[in-house]
Order: C-alpha cells, then structure tokens, then sequence
C-alpha cells in the first residue's frame, strides 16, 4: 500500500485498461476531480500475451480507488476483483442482486480452479514456474465477496463523491446490467457503459433496456463484424445429437457456467419435448453451473422482472427428464465409464480449465463422439482452435488428436450480433458525442466502428490499450 497522495484531474477521464483490442480484462477507470472509479474488474482469457497481464500490477494502486461498479458475473468482467481487494482495494463493489448472488459462485470457483491448476501443473511438472502458484486462492475470493453492495435495477445511487450510477437490465445473464455514470460535478455528464449486451430473443430474460440520455457510450463489440443465424439453429442442434447417437457415440458441449448452460438446457428441454432428438440421459457435470442453475430457478420462481413471461408455468425448464447433476469429482470421473449414447455438459465454454478439459482429454480422440461449440470463443483457446479446425490440441501437458466431429453453433451466444448492437444505440434520447468501442476483437471493433461512422452525425472511436480521454 501507499500514502502518496493521489493526483486529481482537472476534468474528468477515462482510461481503458482491459478490453481494448480484445474480447476479454474488462476494466475501465474514471477519474474525477473528486473520485476514482473502476467500471467492472475483469480477467484476461485466451492468448497468453494476454493472460500474462493478469499477473501485472493495476494501472493505479488499488487502494486509491473508490469504488467498483461490476455489470455482470462473467468471469471477463468480475474475475480480477479478488486480487484488487487482496492487494489493497477497501471500498464497495456495487453491482445487482442477481451479480452479487451469481459473484458469490463464481469467484471462489475461479479461486479454487486456479489452485486446481497449480497443483496439477506442479504435480505433473509441466509448468515453466517453479512451483506454479494461482493468480488468487479460494480464500482470497471468499473475502473479496464483503466488499459487494447490491442495487435494484433503475434506481441512482452514489457510489463516489459527485459520481451516481443506475444499473438497467442488459439481457445477456441473469442480474446483468448496462451502467449509467451520472458525474455530478461536472455538468451532470452521463457516459453509458454497455457491459455485455444480451439479444432480444433470450429464451429465458427480457431484452436490453434502453440506452437513454447518454453523452458518451462505451459499447461491447464482440460480434461486431457478425450477424447471428438463428434459422436453422436448433435444426443444427438436433440433426448433430441425433447423428452423434447413431454412432454409439457421447455429445460434449462446452458451456460458459453462468446463463450458457441453462440456455442449452431449456433448448434440449425444447428438443426432447418435440421429439426431434432421441431421449438421451443428460449429465451436467460442472458445480458451478449447477449453482448458478439454482439461482436461475429461484429467480423463476420468484418471477423476477428480468425473466420473460411464461416461464414459472413449466415444472422446470432446463430438466427434460434425464438430468443429472454431477458435483463431486468421482462422480466426473465416472462418466468415463459411460456406455452408449449420451449428453455431457460441462464447463469451460472456451475449453480452457476445469472439467471440460479432461472430458475432451478422453473424446476428442473417439471418431464417434461430438463436441458442440455453442458460444464465442476467443483466439487461443482450445475452443477457437477446435473450431478453427485444429487435428490436435494440447491440453494436461501433452496433444491430443482431435478426430471427433466438431460442431461450431456459435449462434447460441447471448451476445448482441451487429444489428441488435446498432438498435441498442437507437435507442439513446441524443445521438452520443461518441460512442468507444471495447470488448472485441480488432477486426470485429472495426467492422461495427465503420457501420457507426456511417450514421449521419455520429463519432465512433475503437479504444486503445491504455489509452486515457476526456469526459467533459
């Protein structure tokens, strides 16, 4: 910690240090003449030029900032905040209910997975550290969690001096929020953040609330070059589970925990029901899912604002009969027993860690299995190379030849496409002074960047790594 004095700007500024010129380390800091504030605190994912920077100290030290405003629960946008409340960090993080119920499960996973990894990597010796160490334990997690104040959607609350923020509904999982910074001290400027947009079709949330009054937008754009496909979706879905069956073989489908996999779950539900896939016994083998899965259910039952109409009518949504819930690591393992056809859903969405990676470990070699890739996946990741077509992939210190069907169904995301992102902005009271395109690869941030600039009178500008701007 330090007690040097913190230099104050003159006006209020923006730095972006996380998702600029990628999809992943959310992190964007505001600077008033009176308060420091950090708007979402991510974990950079994929290449490791990028996960390295997860280990770098924070731009500013993190005892210097007043508060922490998270949108919602994906690990992209929450998972660094354990080390800034380890490293010195004592103010409030203040998100929504449904964040902070979604934060208590998946931080001390995260906690817990990297130690997972570290063990792993030092038992087995193919780590280059000497030991390998996680990035936070369990128990750093578990503490971060004091600091998180929860907030009703559409209600102005203070969370710095002269900086007051609204969380209203994103659509993209469940508690997930667009972010209005209102900075009372200087003009009452408001600067939108969209966290991660949801799309108007969410089988199981409403859609994104309106931007509203909005002098500057800081808008996502991980599909920014892409509009979503859904015709033949669940065709797609089906006709691959049904094939996979008559080979004898087992359907795996990485899933992002939190929202992912109950959105696969009710459209399996869906299938099932219309009989357009064969009545396979389903395993849902991640513990962070199945609690995130509980929280959904409560939030159903509840009928929560955020869920759309008609869903607390069903018995259960994301059950079509054979479920099974897989929680403790024997019970896992025993799925490598499984004979005849079946369905494993299981976490990382990207392929990255934890159980997902010893189920591909085991299929990808067996032609008559199926991995299902059914959300984004950043450049390297297993995931990307798996849908870019990779023959082997290296995963627990070796490669693995991959000559099971792969399957990329990447319109399953529950990530705005271009056009839905272009509505979004539509819906602002004035056309913004700018809108700062983050969270998206180079090429998508360009692609949506030159569909902006098209619009008579709007500035777009793809933010910089690092780079700092006014707000007045």
């Amino acid at each position: 910690m330090t007690d040097l004095p913190i230099t104050r700007p003159d006006v209020p500024i923006l730095t972006f240090y996380g998702a600029a010129g990628t999809v992943t380390g959310s992190r964007f800091l505001i600077d008033t003449p009176r308060a420091r504030v950090l708007i979402d605190a991510g974990l950079f994912q994929g290449l490791k030029e990028l996960r390295l920077r997860n280990w770098d100290r924070f731009g500013v030290p993190p005892e210097s900032i007043d508060a922490v405003v998270i949108t919602h629960a994906h690990i992209d946008h929450i998972g660094y905040f354990p080390v800034l409340a380890r490293d010195g960090f004592r103010g409030l993080a203040h998100t929504t209910s449904g964040t902070r119920a979604l934060a208590g499960i998946v931080l001390p996973d995260s906690g817990h997975l990297q130690e997972e990894e570290a063990a792993y990597a030092n038992r087995k010796g193919y780590s280059k550290h000497r030991p390998a160490l996680p990035l936070y334990t369990e128990d750093d997690a578990v503490r971060s969690l004091r600091r998180f104040r929860s907030h009703p959607f559409d209600e102005e609350v203070e969370v710095a001096p002269g900086v007051w923020v609204t969380f209203r509904p994103a659509g993209h999982i469940l508690g997930a929020a667009t972010v209005t910074v209102r900075l009372a001290d200087c003009g009452d400027r408001r600067i939108v953040f969209s966290g991660d947009l949801g799309r108007p079709g969410h089988p199981i949330l409403r859609p994104p609330a309106p931007v509203g009054p909005a002098d500057v937008v800081v808008m996502e754009s991980t599909y920014g070059n892409r509009l979503h496909d859904d015709t033949h979706a669940l065709e797609q879905l089906g006709a691959a589970i049904t094939r996979t069956a008559a080979r004898g073989g087992t359907v795996l489908i990485p899933a992002f925990a939190v929202d992912r996999t109950e959105v696969i779950l009710f459209h399996l539900r869906e299938l099932v029901a219309a009989g357009a896939i064969p009545d396979l016994p389903i395993y849902v083998d991640s513990p962070m899912a199945l609690s995130a899965l509980a929280v959904y259910r409560d939030a159903i039952e509840r009928g929560d604002a955020e869920i759309v109409d008609g869903l607390s009518d069903l018995d259960d949504p994301f059950d079509a009969g054979r479920v099974t819930e897989v929680r403790d690591v024997e019970e896992s393992k025993a799925l490598a027993g499984l004979h005849g056809p079946a369905i494993i859903v299981s976490a990382s969405g990207m392929a990255t860690g934890g159980r997902i990676v010893h189920h591909l470990h085991r299929l990808l070699p067996d032609h008559r299995n199926t991995v299902i890739l059914v959300g984004f996946q950043a450049p390297g990741t297993r995931g990307c190379q798996l849908a870019d077509g990779a023959t082997a992939v290296k995963m627990l210190g070796g490669y693995v030849p991959v000559r099971a069907e792969v399957v990329n169904l990447g319109v399953f995301s529950v990530h705005a496409d271009q056009q839905e992102l272009i509505n979004w902005l539509d819906t602002a009271e004035q056309t913004p002074e700018v809108v700062y395109l983050v969270h998206g690869e180079p090429d998508s941030s360009s692609a949506l960047h030159d569909v902006i600039e098209r619009r008579e009178g709007w500035t777009a500008v793809v933010a910089r790594d690092r780079e700092r701007v006014r707000l007045d």
